[in-house]
């Protein structure tokens, strides 16, 4: 009788972390069925971001990081976290070892991991949060107004984009003083579970 629980319990497990896990797709990289499917023209995806009335934000991911997947399981997960950045963002994946063509707002076409290269990339996940409007001449890494390097909790990685959404980097209000607010008063609403 035990053994059938024990065996039933596994199951369980099994299949609740199976139902919970995000879509792996073919080049290995961890899904979301919202995430914008583009050519890579970073000066044409900020303008359809535009024509949103959303902004545009880069991710770099690579097969098989924990981070990533991370990110997919634990954050992007989370209504709160999906539902505000659905609203606000385009979101478009690289894949920091890829090879789709890419073309950098200085012109230069290159290939996702030659991209990753130009811009100093070398973290995953890494999201890269661009400006409203294309600028020209300039390369993504001079032109973004945020660059979130590796894997944080949900409220680092919400306020973030919330920072970028309220144009904070416009602001005297360093990211980490806005982050610092924000944290305050969940604290004080009693939203915090663990710190």
């Amino acid at each position: 009788m035990i053994r059938r629980v024990i065996i039933a319990a596994v199951a369980l497990v099994a299949f609740s972390v199976q139902a919970w896990s995000a879509e792996i797709g073919e080049d290995g990289l961890h899904k979301q069925d919202w995430f914008a499917l583009t050519f890579r023209d970073v000066a044409e995806d900020i303008e359809a971001a535009k024509d949103e009335g959303k902004r545009l934000v880069m991710v770099f991911e690579q097969r098989g990081c924990i981070y990533c997947a991370k990110m997919h399981e634990d954050l992007l997960s989370d209504p709160e976290v999906s539902d505000f950045i659905k609203a606000n963002f385009k979101v478009v994946q690289y894949n920091m070892f890829g090879d789709e063509e890419v073309t950098d707002l200085d012109g230069d076409v290159l290939t996702e991991k030659t991209a990753a290269r130009k811009w100093g990339y070398v973290f995953t996940p890494t999201l890269v949060f661009l400006p409203e409007e294309a600028p020209e001449g300039m390369t993504v890494a001079e032109a973004a107004v945020a660059t979130m390097p590796g894997a944080f909790g949900k409220w680092t990685f919400l306020n973030m984009f919330k920072w970028v959404a309220e144009k904070g980097y416009d602001s005297d209000e360093h990211f980490q003083k806005y982050h610092a607010r924000i944290i305050n008063e969940l604290r004080a609403q009693g939203r915090l579970e663990a710190e």
